[in-house]
């Protein structure tokens, strides 16, 4: 693998990392399996292409952004909760109509932005830190502010909702608040994920969330895998560590003559492979 190749591998598995975040607060804190997130990335990225292209600032559109997929994530909540629908075809039902939204917001299939000055466009650093250095300053944020609000009265209260739900209702805490902050909370970090990936690759396509729910749960497990259930520092560290690994595996299986078309397959095979590798631990004793 060459130098070029693994600086794309990294940039990827950071550009990535705060949507596996926002999966991580749905599967493994609230236990939420919520498809939203195929739907809310490419959101992100098509208001904030959208918006770039109107004359309006990188930042600006990133924010703006971000409050549409919180805006997601509170339809889903609604659907669950208050219609009582299943959480994975809440999920479903958002997705499916974002795929119309985001063609509405975008107005075509397709917005490049690669005559558009972007976030990465800011910064005169040498072009092998530049993009680096910005991702990882963004990460560093969400991972703290993140870490911070779990820690909070209301982050044990989630925390505690995906792990008892009837314990959490008996100390008089609503589960339906709670799980309402949750999907709101990934889904906001997911479309903050969409927004940088428009800028990093200089565009926003209204196809460009498939398989999003996939890339992010192998991001979470092999995380878990790795750094394994600790504390919500390490926790969250392994997440984004685990996005990269991710990125990399896709990119060693390409160097190694598979082809673009057999990305899904492969990231199928990946999330098997993890997924079990805990059950074969405990078998041979590891």
């Amino acid at each position: 693998m060459s130098l070029s190749f693994a600086i794309t591998s990294l940039e990827q598995g950071l550009v990535f990392a705060i949507m596996a975040l926002g999966v991580y607060v749905t599967f493994k804190i609230l236990n939420f399996a919520d498809l939203t997130v195929d739907g809310s990335l490419p959101l992100g990225a098509a208001v904030t292409a959208r918006l770039i292209v109107s004359g309006y600032s990188p930042l600006f559109a990133i924010i703006v952004a971000i409050f549409a997929g919180g805006i997601a994530g509170a339809i889903t909540g609604f659907l669950n909760t208050k219609l009582k629908i299943a959480p994975l075809l809440s999920g479903i039902l958002t997705m499916t109509a974002l795929f119309s939204i985001n063609l509405r917001v975008m107005g075509r299939p397709n917005i490049p932005l690669i005559m558009e000055k972007t976030l990465f466009d800011y910064f005169n650093l040498p072009y092998i830190i530049n993009n680096i250095l910005i991702l990882i300053i963004f990460i560093v944020i969400s991972k703290i502010l993140m870490d911070s609000f779990l820690k909070t009265q209301l982050g044990f209260a989630l925390r505690a909702t995906g792990d008892n739900p009837q314990m959490v209702r008996s100390m008089g805490i609503n589960t339906n608040t709670t799980k309402m902050i949750g999907l709101i909370m990934s889904n906001s970090m997911v479309a903050f994920s969409g927004a940088l990936v428009a800028q990093y690759q200089g565009f926003a396509d209204v196809s460009m969330g498939i398989g999003t729910i996939v890339a992010g749960l192998a991001s979470v497990i092999i995380g878990e895998v790795l750094a394994g259930e600790k504390s919500v520092f390490i926790t969250t560290a392994g997440v984004i560590l685990g996005s990269i690994i991710y990125r990399f595996s896709i990119s060693i299986a390409l160097t190694l003559g598979f082809n673009a078309s057999d990305l899904k397959l492969l990231s199928a095979i990946i999330v098997i492979i993890f997924l079990s590798t805990p059950d074969l631990k405990k078998k041979i004793g590891m």
